[in-house]
């Protein structure tokens, strides 16, 4: 299983604030988090509000690996 605990330029995910994972999952999901790399968008396209909610519950509710 992957750490989730970020690395260089890759987020911290496990152990986040599961209102703001949620958040972004949806800006990604609606297009108002724009980066110069759109693949978080082009995944995102078409989420359910469950299909979002889902993972940022596992997330916030994961401990970070050191």
């Amino acid at each position: 299983m992957r750490r989730l605990s970020g690395r260089a330029q890759i987020p911290r995910l496990a152990g986040q604030r599961e209102d703001y994972l949620a958040a972004t999952l949806r800006a990604y999901r609606d297009g108002k988090a724009l980066r110069p790399d759109t693949a978080m968008n082009n995944i995102m396209r078409g989420a359910s509000d469950e299909e979002i909610r889902a993972p940022a519950h596992f997330l916030a509710h994961t401990k970070p690996v050191q």
